[in-house]
């Protein structure tokens, strides 16, 4: 296995807002093909540590791969970010965390893993590919009812009914078993010249399997919420979203814990990427960067 020509989304605007710092320890909650971890690393020399957490394990390979120059400073372990307590322990304390969300570009890039329409492949989805339901068992599972409800919850698809009603009908001559099979079918249940302008047919369908099979958006509050309980005083945490259900989650997350727990947040607008980067690396161009801090306490003067 070789590492994987991997271009981070935002990486100088996320080392700016960890700030690494020799000795400090950091976590990149959803490490990916661990480019945030390298600029992190590389940023903390020559003492700061990291520990990188993924669900994937061929995403976890080929990050050990590409941070393996680092020797000990860096640590990995498979697992969810919604158990982050249970899986670094709650007396673990970080200055920097950061969460990366949706399908990285190993995902999508493998026919193999079902995430992209662009190319032909089993319609898999799951970023674990041990455990879970398929894309294809949600298809042929769920009712016609459930299916819409799913599209126009997840992927706030205005043709939800419509695609739900052609995906029923079309698994009566047989499984859908392909992801072109799927944006075939998509596809023709929406009049041509109603098509969006930017984005493929079948975009929004494809994001709301991915999502309802990855529980993605259904625990990341909680996720934010427990990685605030593991900074150190000053410490961080950041988050890169890539559409508007996420992006919400994080927000209210924020607000509702500056007003509750007293964090303070760093980002009053999320912070977006350059036209040079969008140019350079198209999937960015949905990214939005957020970050809160635990304030250091200072001790009452009398």
């Amino acid at each position: 296995m070789t590492v994987s020509v991997h271009v981070p989304v935002l990486p100088d605007e996320v080392v700016a807002l960890l700030r690494p710092r020799p000795a400090g320890r950091y976590l990149d909650a959803t490490i990916g093909l661990g480019g945030h971890a390298e600029a992190i690393l590389r940023a903390s020399e020559p003492t700061g540590t990291l520990l990188g957490i993924d669900r994937d394990a061929e995403a976890l390979a080929l990050a050990r791969q590409r941070l393996a120059s680092f020797g000990g400073r860096v640590t990995t372990i498979q697992g969810r970010y919604e158990a982050l307590e249970q899986l670094v322990g709650p007396a673990s304390r970080f200055d920097g965390i950061l969460f990366d969300l949706g399908a990285s570009s190993l995902q999508m890039d493998a026919a193999e893993r079902g995430f992209s329409f662009s190319r032909q492949g089993p319609l898999d989805m799951r970023m674990d590919r041990g455990v879970g339901r398929t894309a294809a068992d949600l298809l042929g599972d769920l009712s016609e009812e459930e299916l819409a409800d799913l599209i126009f919850q997840w992927g706030e698809e205005r043709w939800s009914r419509r695609i739900a009603r052609a995906i029923v009908m079309a698994r009566q001559e047989g499984p859908i078993a392909t992801t072109t099979d799927l944006a075939t079918v998509v596809g023709r249940s929406i009049p041509r010249r109603l098509w969006p302008r930017h984005i493929h047919p079948a975009t929004r369908t494809f994001q709301a399997l991915r999502i309802a099979v990855n529980e993605e958006v259904s625990g990341l509050g909680p996720a934010l919420e427990g990685a605030t309980r593991l900074l150190a005083p000053g410490g961080r945490v950041a988050v890169i979203s890539f559409h508007s259900l996420e992006d919400r989650t994080v927000k209210q997350t924020w607000r509702r814990l500056e007003a509750e727990a007293g964090l303070r947040i760093v980002t009053k607008r999320p912070v977006t990427p350059g036209t040079a980067e969008q140019h350079a690396n198209p999937r960015s161009r949905s990214a939005k960067l957020r970050a809160l801090e635990q304030p250091i306490a200072h001790p009452e003067v009398d």
